[in-house]
């Protein structure tokens, strides 16, 4: 019997690997909208951050989202992201 591997993510906030299904996906879709996915299967670039704001508030604080994306991402969205956040958790 095989054990199956389990995919790992690196957080874009606290820089640690962990397990995909432990984390939330923001995604940037072709038409250039940025929103949380917490199915993790939208169409689109992603990017994984803990399922806690004080790692999206790291991230945001260094950008690593708008690396990840190669985009400027507007504060409004980051607002957005972080009040998605709190409604999920």
């Amino acid at each position: 019997m095989q054990n199956k591997r389990v995919p790992m993510r690196m957080c874009t906030g606290c820089n640690e690997h962990k397990p995909k299904r432990e984390l939330v996906r923001v995604v940037r879709s072709p038409e250039g909208e940025i929103f949380l996915d917490l199915t993790g299967k939208k169409s689109g670039r992603g990017a994984y951050v803990c399922n806690n704001i004080d790692c999206l508030k790291k991230a945001r604080k260094s950008k690593r989202i708008e690396r990840a994306f190669s985009c400027e991402i507007p504060e409004a969205v980051y607002d957005r992201l972080e009040e998605e956040m709190a409604k999920g958790e």
